[in-house]
């Protein structure tokens, strides 16, 4: 079952360093890249993940085109892909050694989620990072 506690978000949000971004956007007024900037701007490290800008930068990040091009560990994969891409990025993931992955508001795969969780990682379903760490009062990664 995906986190809902307060007390577990709490944890794997200041718990985690490296965030590896699917999804992410070079545009500004997407919500994928005003949540990578709160991130980046609160101490946490994100590689964004998009194919269609490998090579670019995002906020001054490179970007890849996939998880397998990420040579160090990623501690959470943050998903901003739809509810019926989500699963493939799930399962990319898990293939990397992700400690967790957090689907964004919106994007509900149950079936994603139970294989993520029976790898071992952590999931949160339909939420956002940015949306709980303000909630929450982290100030970023511990």
């Amino acid at each position: 079952m995906p986190l809902s506690r307060d007390e577990d978000m709490r944890a794997l949000l200041t718990g985690v360093r490296r965030i590896a971004m699917i999804g992410a956007s070079i545009k500004p007024d997407r919500p994928s890249h005003g949540v990578m900037r709160f991130l980046l701007d609160h101490g946490w490290q994100v590689i964004p993940v998009n194919p269609g800008l490998t090579g670019q930068t995002i906020l001054g990040q490179p970007v890849v085109a996939s998880l397998s091009d990420i040579d160090t560990p990623v501690d959470m994969v943050d998903i901003f892909r739809s509810s019926e891409a989500a699963g493939e990025a799930v399962d990319a993931a898990i293939a990397h050694g992700a400690r967790a992955v957090w689907l964004q508001l919106g994007v509900i795969d149950p079936a994603a989620a139970a294989r993520a969780e029976s790898a071992g990682l952590a999931v949160v379903m339909d939420r956002c990072p940015k949306i709980e760490v303000r909630r929450l009062g982290i100030s970023g990664p511990a």
